[in-house]
């Protein structure tokens, strides 16, 4: 029978196995994000990004906050040192990344101009580089 922190590291590695949860965490990084803006930069359906946060929740990985009908998602403050030190060099090495800071690049835009994605109406991210806006 595993001790209790191998099960939550069992969890934690589960939870990182599938791409689109990194992907998720990734855009969480640094900011609370409304599940609008996931649906939209990742271009899945708005089910399956909530099925993965739903997974991502479960872990304890990211905490979720209700205003009004939108749904906003960030990463937990984890309380295992090890589980934190692991997911802080997870989303370390997604600044090598060319595919994650894509993303990343393409939620500023979003962030920048929400009506021409479709977001109009929609809450931005909490935490917003200031360089994102910039005039392009």
């Amino acid at each position: 029978m595993p001790r209790q922190g191998s099960t939550n590291l069992l969890r934690l590695f589960r939870a990182l196995a599938d791409p689109t949860r990194l992907r998720l965490l990734n855009l969480m990084a640094d900011q609370e994000v409304c599940v609008c803006y996931l649906v939209e930069i990742l271009g899945l359906p708005q089910p399956k990004i909530s099925r993965h946060l739903a997974y991502l929740r479960a872990a304890g990985l990211v905490d979720a906050r209700r205003d009004g009908k939108w749904m906003h998602y960030k990463i937990a403050a984890l309380t295992d040192s090890g589980a934190e030190q692991i997911l802080r060099l997870t989303l370390d090495q997604f600044h090598e990344d060319r595919a994650m800071q894509a993303d990343v690049a393409r939620l500023n835009r979003a962030c920048c101009a929400p009506t021409r994605y479709g977001l109009g109406g929609a809450p931005l991210p909490q935490t917003i580089p200031a360089a994102c806006c910039e005039v392009r």
